[in-house]
């Protein structure tokens, strides 16, 4: 086989078996067989360049970022969501969205509300050109692009995808993740560990060293789509199969409810069963199904009317304040290093 040949079929190979393992969870592929293919995908590109393509595995960490991110305006704002925190707020959310388009919607899409942070990821012609953080939902998100290609559930490639389309979804840290990077940062001389995975995944993708945030093994869930030109969909639910069918990874665990009791009844479920999760929630969320409702809905000035969040009570725990520990930096900044029996927490004065 010529070198064209074989470089092209190892970027397919090793592209699917990232899908796989990282998406599906179900490697087909052993991790000696994995390694031993991408050196070997590793030297041929090496010495033949000209082969090289961006959605190729060996592409993902890129060169570091210089001075500040990149400022982005959004194609299409990156709204909020209005909150509720009981099931008459819920049933009031419903009874306003059949108020104002007069009937009652066909279906409602609950989702986990996953603890992260949103980006934004700009395909054009089915190939990852951007990566945008959220910002506050018009202008000002920065541009992470580098950073974000790290993260191997991100297919850097879609096949059969329209001319132009924005992907949205949640960054995260999962929890064993978050728990290895504190032990080694604990074991390294006692360096400040993560106060919680939001943080800790916040952090890792503003890293100006993009090895650094690929180190940290974040993960990605897709739920929603931005600006597009060419795409044909037509709910939420068909979204989330057509983003299955690109190869992202969707969170599993939505359902698909006909009425407003179903939806209480989703949300009283997870409220427990959620803490088995390997990963942070911090509530569901609740979009009415058909997009022709949505549009007719619109938003406000902050959020769409045809979504809400459902926030769970906070949870409180009693814990032991074990030492607090005072550096006094160079300019004057009193940093306190907190260390309770859960965790340990920077505060700066």
């Amino acid at each position: 086989m010529n070198p064209k040949d074989r470089i092209k079929e190892l970027q397919q190979e090793l592209t699917h078996a990232q899908y796989l393992y990282y998406v599906k969870d179900a490697p087909t592929m052993s991790d000696f067989e994995y390694d031993k293919k991408y050196r070997e995908l590793v030297d041929l590109e090496t010495a033949y360049p000209e082969y090289i393509v961006p959605s190729s595995p060996t592409q993902r960490v890129g060169m570091k970022v210089e001075g500040s991110f990149e400022k982005v305006v959004h194609g299409r704002p990156m709204l909020s969501l209005s909150n509720v925190f009981n099931a008459d707020e819920v049933r009031a959310f419903a009874s306003r969205v059949e108020k104002e388009l007069g009937h009652k919607p066909s279906a409602y899409v609950v989702e986990l509300k996953i603890d992260g942070l949103a980006v934004n990821l700009h395909y054009e012609n089915g190939m990852f050109v951007r990566a945008v953080t959220r910002g506050d939902g018009r202008v000002g998100g920065e541009d992470v692009t580098a950073n974000v290609r790290t993260i191997k559930s991100i297919p850097l490639y879609l096949e059969n995808a329209p001319e132009f389309i924005e992907v949205r979804g949640e960054a995260y840290m999962p929890h064993s993740e978050f728990k290895r990077i504190n032990e080694e940062r604990d074991e390294e001389g006692g360096l400040p560990t993560f106060v919680n995975p939001r943080n800790a995944a916040a952090g890792s993708l503003r890293q100006q060293d993009p090895a650094i945030t690929a180190s940290r093994n974040l993960a990605f869930f897709a739920y929603a789509i931005g600006s597009e030109e060419g795409a044909s969909i037509h709910s939420q639910e068909e979204l989330l199969k057509s983003l299955e069918n690109f190869k992202f990874s969707v969170n599993p665990h939505y359902r698909v409810c006909q009425t407003i009791d179903e939806v209480i009844e989703t949300i009283n479920y997870w409220e427990e069963k959620r803490h088995d999760l390997p990963y942070d929630t911090d509530g569901m969320v609740i979009k009415v199904n058909s997009f022709d409702d949505q549009e007719a809905l619109g938003s406000t000035a902050k959020d769409p009317k045809w979504a809400t969040a459902y926030k769970y009570p906070p949870e409180e725990v009693e814990t032991i304040l074990k030492d607090i520990t005072i550096n006094v930096g160079r300019t004057g900044v009193l940093t306190l290093l907190v260390s309770l029996n859960l965790y340990s927490c920077l505060v700066q004065m």
